[in-house]
């Protein structure tokens, strides 16, 4: 759980800057642990398939509902 959210905190400070199998093994992941906290992550819909710079997922933005 410790390795998820220092993952996501640095997928999003990043931008798409680097891939995230490179962002994984910045924090000292292997690509197999990195691709399922990706997985865990996009089954919390917290981040996104979508092609960003370098990076194939983003940080899903927000929605704001207003009643």
């Amino acid at each position: 759980m410790e390795n998820k959210n220092r993952f996501y905190s640095l997928l999003k400070e990043d931008n798409g800057q680097q891939n995230e199998i490179d962002l994984g093994e910045k924090i000292g992941l292997n690509e197999e642990e990195t691709i399922k906290i990706i997985s865990q992550l996009l089954s919390e819909h917290k981040i996104e398939y979508k092609v960003n710079r370098a990076c194939n997922y983003r940080v899903m933005k927000k929605n704001l509902i207003t009643s």
